[in-house]
């Protein structure tokens, strides 16, 4: 089968990838796994003469060829504003390629997947929607309108995941829809992060958050947490990676705490290099009440064999559940900083806390990930591959 993917998300051209093209964050390693699944992926997205080559990803995988549309400039009422005359000169486009794939792929919240999902479904093709944003809240009339158009016309030709994790399905009106988590790691790459079956130094252990630095990720809290520790005499590292509109204020409240000397803010890094910083840490500390749907940057903590301190939030339970690290039952500052202290002075705890944080991670590979959604897929549509 030949498949069509369209996404809002940006790529530009990078001559050292196999495709020609970049990008940045998970996006290309959906892509990577979800080709394996077809006889051939056409992936239609806006390409941008700018490369930006922090964090850059290469686009790859089984018979990729990526269609450039024209970029969709701007953001919020920008976006809004250039999205008509964008639409009218490339919906006949879409229309022409979703006409000539044999089926469709649209990962939502976007406006480009949101067209061509409609656009899909009143011609009838089968279509995959994979909802990445949160299921359970929908702040524009744009997420409300994907929602209730999920509800109503999953099932039969078309699939609908959203990604994310509970005990009921997404919907209570449509069981059709169906949850699915998210990756990023591949089994030989969670395999070979096994190698740091090791205790922390106690007398200075190594702490970090993974994160878009905005106020509901908990980064402020986790600060004042590891100042309740440093007035007990404890010497840490706590590094900080990612960039958002929170950062400059976080940056402020370390200084205003002491902790300049134990903060590093590394901002926007490669995946690579967010592996490697976490391999080097102890602890992560995710106090979070953000209600996400299915957060890579945990499981990729756990995969490093880190005990993960985070919130009950959205999907959370179910990762930190088997006993990977700790639930708050509050989110205060003093109660971060007394789970803490409650795993640095009981190795045997940490220790069990990283084999159970392993063990979790091994059900979340990207191979994992791509044959669960293959399974949904050829059900509801016969084999998806020729040879």
């Amino acid at each position: 089968m030949n498949l069509v993917v369209f996404s809002h998300k940006l790529l530009w051209k990078s001559p050292a990838s196999p495709s020609g093209y970049a990008t940045d964050g998970g996006f290309a390693f959906h892509m990577q796994a979800i080709s394996e699944l077809f006889d051939n992926t056409t992936i239609a997205v806006s390409v941008s003469e700018t490369a930006f080559s922090q964090g850059e990803v290469f686009i790859a995988g089984n018979k990729i060829k990526i269609y450039p549309l024209d970029t969709l400039e701007g953001r919020n009422l920008k976006r809004k504003l250039n999205f008509i005359p964008w639409f009218v000169k490339n919906y006949f486009i879409i229309r022409k390629l979703i006409n000539q794939a044999d089926c469709v792929h649209t990962p939502i919240p976007g406006d480009i997947g949101t067209i061509a999902m409609v656009i899909a479904n009143k011609r009838k093709k089968p279509l995959f929607v994979r909802h990445c944003g949160n299921w359970f809240v929908q702040k524009t009339s744009t997420e409300r309108f994907i929602k209730n158009f999920m509800v109503k016309n999953a099932g039969g030709r078309n699939v609908m995941l959203a990604t994310g994790g509970a005990e009921n399905p997404p919907s209570a009106i449509n069981p059709n829809i169906k949850w699915i988590f998210s990756s990023s790691l591949r089994k030989n790459e969670i395999l070979a992060l096994r190698n740091r079956l090791n205790v922390f130094d106690p007398l200075f252990p190594r702490f970090i958050i993974a994160a878009r630095q905005e106020k509901e990720k908990g980064t402020d809290k986790a600060l004042c947490a590891l100042a309740i520790l440093k007035s007990k005499n404890y010497n840490f590292s706590f590094d900080v990676v990612g960039t958002g509109n929170y950062l400059p204020t976080l940056k402020t409240l370390a200084k205003e705490l002491g902790l300049e000397d134990n903060v590093a803010f590394h901002g926007k890094i490669s995946h690579d290099e967010v592996i490697r910083v976490m391999q080097s840490a102890d602890i992560f500390v995710y106090p979070t009440t953000a209600s996400e749907g299915f957060p890579k940057v945990v499981f990729e903590a756990m995969a490093c064999g880190l005990p993960v301190i985070t919130n009950p939030v959205s999907v959370l339970p179910q990762l930190i559940g088997e006993g990977g690290g700790v639930l708050l039952k509050n989110d205060s500052p003093e109660f971060i900083a007394e789970s803490i202290i409650s795993i640095l002075t009981d190795q045997e705890k940490y220790i069990n806390m990283q084999r159970n944080a392993f063990k979790t991670s091994d059900s979340f590979s990207l191979e994992n990930w791509r044959d669960t959604i293959g399974r949904y897929l050829e059900a509801a549509w016969g084999e998806l591959r020729n040879g």
